[in-house]
């Protein structure tokens, strides 16, 4: 029974003929991780981490309805993305009315989900890949619009860096010395929408913010620059979509499993040298 289930989840037979099958996936892995790992950083600076699910719920609603009607499913994920995130960026300007309007709008989103899964009476796969991911689904015309939107994210985030940073640390102080604040936060979400679409692609919805959240959460344990948050998230989140994949390649287990335990291993690794650094250092300054 043991062997069964170790079979299951860890199985490299014909593994050298099956990475041939999966290489856009790779690609489109490592795509999502530069992302992903880079929004990450601002998602955890400015206390976004349930703004992710909320949107990410109702992603799913859009892909859903999509593949309901028969439409493109990486479009009705864009445009549930993009709703939910002017909603978000409207309605939530305050912290707690933010997290009150993601409150209400994720089980709107699930809901709707699960009826228009429902009323699918396609492949069950189908149904599946948009809650857990899928390996071998991206074609070359879901790689292309990947591409083009991770351009357009990091592009996005490329010519508002420096004031995003001013303003996600202190917008307060960013205010009073003239950055558009108001500005930046619909700009933000309208970008961490897009990210959010094109993550569940490939992890799912249900398991998006293994992806962008704990790579960036797990390297503010371990240093407080913001370059060196950013570089060291996006190593940890390629380094968990990238070997999600390679891993769930050989068996019959849907990729999140796989990335979300490389992505909690990850954070669990730098909150551990993160508590012996902080002890260290208290230390010292005691000694003092």
């Amino acid at each position: 029974m043991t062997g069964d289930i170790w079979q299951q989840i860890f199985n490299y037979d014909n593994y050298g003929e099956l990475l041939v099958l999966v290489r856009n996936s790779l690609i489109a892995g490592a795509m999502l991780g530069l992302v992903g790992g880079v929004i990450g950083t601002f998602v955890m600076m400015r206390d976004l981490a349930f703004a992710v699910h909320g949107i990410a719920e109702l992603s799913f609603a859009g892909a859903s309805a999509a593949l309901l009607i028969g439409a493109n499913v990486a479009a009705g994920s864009l445009v549930g993305s993009i709703l939910a995130a002017l909603i978000i960026g409207a309605l939530g300007v305050r912290a707690r009315d933010r997290n009150s309007v993601i409150g209400v709008l994720m089980p709107f989103g699930l809901g709707l989900g699960v009826l228009f899964l429902a009323l699918y009476k396609g492949r069950a796969a189908n149904k599946f890949g948009l809650l857990t991911g899928q390996i071998v689904a991206v074609d070359t015309v879901q790689m292309s619009w990947l591409v083009g939107t991770s351009a357009v994210v990091l592009l996005g985030l490329a010519a508002v860096w420096r004031p995003l940073v001013f303003a996600s640390l202190d917008p307060e102080v960013a205010a009073a010395r003239g950055v558009p604040v108001r500005v930046l936060s619909p700009v933000f979400m309208i970008l961490l929408g897009l990210s959010v679409a094109v993550s569940i692609q490939v992890v799912g919805a249900l398991l998006v913010l293994a992806l962008l959240v704990t790579p960036a959460a797990a390297a503010m344990r371990v240093t407080a620059s913001p370059i060196r948050v950013t570089l060291l998230s996006v190593l940890f989140a390629v380094t968990s979509v990238v070997g999600g994949i390679l891993l769930a390649l050989g068996s019959t287990i849907p990729i999140s499993p796989y990335v979300t335990t490389i992505s909690f291993a990850l954070y669990l690794g730098c909150r551990i040298v993160g508590g012996g650094t902080t002890r260290r250092a208290r230390q010292v300054a005691e000694s003092r």
